[in-house]
């Protein structure tokens, strides 16, 4: 029924309805949103468990390797017979002492890196999932609007397009951030291990 034909009663019994279907699918809306956030909090968390047992381990490794590295290096002091003999031995503790400790940032930064992945995707598909509830809702409100309210709807979908746009612009920049962030440590820990193999020789 057209609302040009309706009485001022059943235009308003109309809107009433509206309004509880409006209220009524927002709180199921509002529940299920929730819920997965919810859901997503346990996730992050569980993430961010895993990246620091990561990195407990790494250090545990890293740790356990040092001091055999450590004892066996002692050993070999205690044989030195002669000067020579201690210079080749210094030379030879050095290069792999730089390239364990290249080898064990690039782990550090493989486990940040894995971990804030994760969790910039996590936050990628929620604003994805908000901004389609979102324009979800301003679509079924705009079905229900009263007449004359075309443009302010309008207005809303434009502002809603521009903040994705907008967002989508602060995504790709944080991912060439880290891309070169990425490139750059790696240029670092090789330039470090390069540089330690001449110093080494040279001892």
């Amino acid at each position: 029924m057209l609302r040009r034909n309706m009485n001022p009663a059943q235009i308003q019994g109309e809107n009433n309805l509206t309004q509880r279907k409006l209220t009524m699918m927002t709180a199921e809306q509002l529940i299920a949103a929730q819920k997965a956030n919810t859901e997503a909090l346990f996730g992050l968390t569980q993430k961010a468990f895993s990246g620091v047992e990561k990195l407990v381990e790494l250090n545990m490794a890293a740790t356990k390797a040092a001091l055999q590295d450590n004892m066996h290096h002692t050993q070999a002091f205690l044989n030195v017979k002669d000067v020579q003999e201690l210079m080749a031995l210094q030379a030879g503790y050095l290069q792999p002492l730089s390239e364990k400790a290249a080898s064990y940032s690039r782990h550090v930064y493989e486990i940040a890196s894995s971990t804030g992945s994760e969790f910039g995707k996590a936050v990628e598909e929620k604003a994805t999932e908000a901004q389609k509830a979102v324009t979800g809702f301003v679509d079924t409100a705009a079905k229900n609007a009263p007449a004359g309210s075309e443009t302010a709807v309008a207005m809303i979908k434009s502002a809603m397009a521009a903040s994705q746009t907008a967002l989508e612009s602060v995504q790709k920049a944080v991912k060439q951030a880290t891309d070169a962030a990425e490139a750059n440590l790696h240029a670092v820990a090789q330039s470090t291990v390069a540089t330690a193999k001449p110093a080494a020789r040279k001892r």
